[in-house]
């Protein structure tokens, strides 16, 4: 019994330890089903929910675009003689996916040695970059064969470099025109931060002042490139597709190659600005300013001995064509067209002169200390009377006088293309209370009338003044982009509704002055009839300003010319006169050639 009874508890332990087992696979069963289940839920979803996303994210993984860039647009001038273009040079890139940072010291000392460029400035451009991008970082332009050869020597250390042809800008004139065309450099993390969104990326080359800033987006262009498959270890295995990048547009601007060069020669080197517009329709003909730069330099790095260099000449990226300075007696057109628009001095009106005006405690002397007795608009333009206009301005008031200054175009942008333009000034009651916390006197208003005081305008802005008489009462928006469709159109103008007899009593006084007044020097046989008015500022601490504008045929205006010479210490007919008359010289001589072909 006791054997029976112990196989019987044996029996019923074994098979409780069966059933325990087989509850152990239906779990494992169970939990295996679940988990098989969630894998096959998720990979469904991946398929069928995500499936596009993730064949687009893989697709990217192995897929680059290495970018080509653009030629840029050349420029011409109205008669499609270049002015700006590109040529092919040899440049150092980096390739940052294909050097290892760990080698960079080394290879950047080396760069550093042949290329003369500083460890720092070569590693900033590259830690700009997109360690992942297939995109070549350049970091020299335009590289000696000197610099050829070294690099070639030491290959073997330079890892990732690579030497390639490029396009650069070329200026073809030199200096010529500088300040109107700019230059060209590379975008600074600034700009780049600014214009990443429209496409530009590092290395990129852009207009940095003038018409190449200006027209950056025409003169551009669209980058083109190669569409190429990597491997795991972003080697390129396939090239997928091709796109040719598309050149920037040419740009035909309104300057005159010829009129340009006679006016730099007129100017010579002194500080200035020599400006000439077309009277019509606003045109600039050619635009000056000295000291001046070759923008072809910025084709190469600049070291800071070169910028220094240029520096010292006198701050020769400012253009003093579109700065602003006291007109002087040019003014003076301004303030005879109030006197007449307001109908209290009207085109007949005959004033005494003095040796001096006195206003106030404040003595507004003539500039020959003696005065020319009686006199009418038109001898009173012709030699440039301080008494007469100061008598006109104080009759009128401010308000009237600048209410007439601001219609012809002075306080104010003229539009012209160009970023670096001043608006000059035109002060009033309100500015000179906020600067200055005092009224406006009797005596700003004087001292205006003549060009003086707190005036300030740029030679621009006194070639649109001159243009005002020249074309029958229109202010003209001076503009450097060639409209060739609309040239004689009434859109690059409008009338500042002068008066006929306004106009007319302007244009004899502007033609008395060159044939019996202060600008006698452009009262010359070879050249057509010619009217002007001079101006000579006073500039304290230096020596004063001297001005000159004239317009001709002065019948028929074609052509308005304004030249200033900076602290140049004589007269305006005596020293800027000259200067018109050569730039009217050189345009008429050219036209006569044109016209024999």
């Amino acid at each position: 019994m006791t054997v029976i009874h112990n196989f019987s508890v044996g029996r019923q332990s074994s098979t409780r330890t069966v059933g325990r087992n087989y509850q152990s696979v239906v779990v494992m069963l169970l939990i295996s089903v679940f988990l098989l289940g969630g894998i096959a839920s998720r990979l469904a979803y991946l398929q069928l929910v995500e499936g596009e996303r993730n064949k687009e994210l893989a697709e990217n993984n192995r897929i680059r675009i290495i970018p080509k860039p653009p030629v840029r647009g050349n420029i011409f001038d109205r008669k499609g003689r270049i002015l700006a273009s590109t040529r092919l040079s040899r440049s150092v890139f980096v390739w940052p996916i294909a050097l290892q940072k760990e080698k960079w010291p080394a290879t950047f000392k080396r760069l550093s040695e042949i290329l003369d460029i500083p460890e720092e400035d070569i590693e900033k451009h590259l830690q700009n970059a997109d360690n992942s991008s297939l995109s070549r970082i350049r970091i020299a332009r335009s590289i000696t064969p000197t610099q050829i050869t070294a690099l070639a020597e030491y290959s073997n250390e330079l890892e990732g470099v690579d030497v390639d042809v490029e396009t650069v800008r070329e200026y073809p004139n030199g200096d010529l025109a500088s300040h109107v065309l700019g230059y060209t450099g590379e975008i600074n993390e600034e700009e780049l931060a600014d214009r990443r969104e429209d496409g530009y990326r590092p290395g990129d080359v852009i207009g940095q002042m003038g018409v190449e800033e200006s027209f950056q987006e025409m003169l551009r262009g669209e980058w083109g490139g190669q569409q190429v498959e990597v491997d795991g270890a972003d080697q390129v295995v396939k090239v997928l597709g091709k796109k040719e990048a598309k050149a920037g547009k040419d740009v035909k601007i309104t300057l005159d190659i010829d009129t340009q060069k006679a006016a730099e020669a007129a100017l010579g080197y002194r500080k200035g600005a020599i400006v000439a517009i077309d009277p019509n329709n606003g045109e600039v003909l050619a635009m000056v300013s000295r000291p001046t730069f070759d923008p072809n330099i910025f084709s190469t790095r600049i070291t800071q001995e070169t910028w220094t260099k240029l520096q010292g000449r006198g701050n020769p990226f400012v253009n003093r064509a579109i700065r602003g300075f006291p007109p002087a007696s040019t003014f003076k057109i301004v303030t005879a067209a109030a006197g007449m628009e307001t109908g209290k001095y009207p085109p007949n009106t005959v004033l005494p002169t003095f040796a001096y005006l006195r206003v106030g405690g404040t003595a507004f002397g003539e500039w020959n200390k003696a005065g020319f007795g009686p006199l009418g608009y038109v001898r009173a333009l012709a030699m440039s009377s301080n008494t007469f206009h100061g008598q006109i301005g104080k009759g009128i008031g401010g308000e009237k006088l600048i209410e007439w200054s601001r219609k012809f175009g002075f306080g104010q942008k003229t539009g012209v293309e160009l970023n670096e333009e001043s608006a000059g000034l035109i002060a009033d009651n309100a500015w000179k209370q906020k600067r200055f916390n005092w009224e406006w006197t009797v005596g700003d208003t004087v001292n205006m009338s003549i060009g003086q005081g707190f005036t300030q305008a740029t030679p621009l802005q006194v070639a649109m003044m001159f243009a005002v008489p020249a074309n029958g009462g229109y202010k003209v928006k001076p503009h450097l982009l060639l409209d060739e469709k609309n040239q004689g159109s009434d859109q690059w103008r409008q009338s500042i509704n002068l008066k006929p007899d306004t106009v007319e009593k302007l244009r004899q006084g502007l033609r008395a002055v060159v044939t019996g007044g202060t600008g006698k020097k452009l009262n010359v046989s070879h050249l057509p009839p010619v009217a002007g008015k001079s101006g000579t500022a006073e500039a304290p601490p230096g020596k004063p300003h001297a001005w000159f504008g004239a317009y001709a045929p002065a019948d028929k205006p074609e052509i308005v010319v304004v030249a200033f010479a900076e602290h140049s210490g004589g007269g305006g007919g005596s020293t800027a006169g000259p200067m018109v008359r050569q730039v009217l010289e050189g345009y008429f001589k050219a036209k006569a050639a044109e016209s024999k072909k």
